[in-house]
């Protein structure tokens, strides 16, 4: 007989109470275990960095990302 413990899967969904436009960063800082704060700022720096490439990434996770159960 083996032991089995399975661990509690994480679900990555946008945030509905940690959110400043459609709760993408909120979500996955919940999900990475990071602050939301560094992703925002990090993808403000994408932003910049990638001359705007990182906006059309960020509204692909705005519509693939399903919203979290309330």
């Amino acid at each position: 007989m083996t032991n089995s413990v399975y661990a509690p899967t994480k679900k990555l969904r946008r945030s509905r109470s940690d959110k400043m436009l459609t709760g993408v960063c909120g979500g996955w800082s919940t999900y990475l275990g990071i602050d939301a704060n560094v992703l925002r700022i990090g993808l403000v720096a994408a932003v910049f960095l990638s001359v705007g490439i990182a906006i059309p990434i960020y509204v692909a996770a705005a519509i693939l990302t399903p919203e979290e159960d309330s």
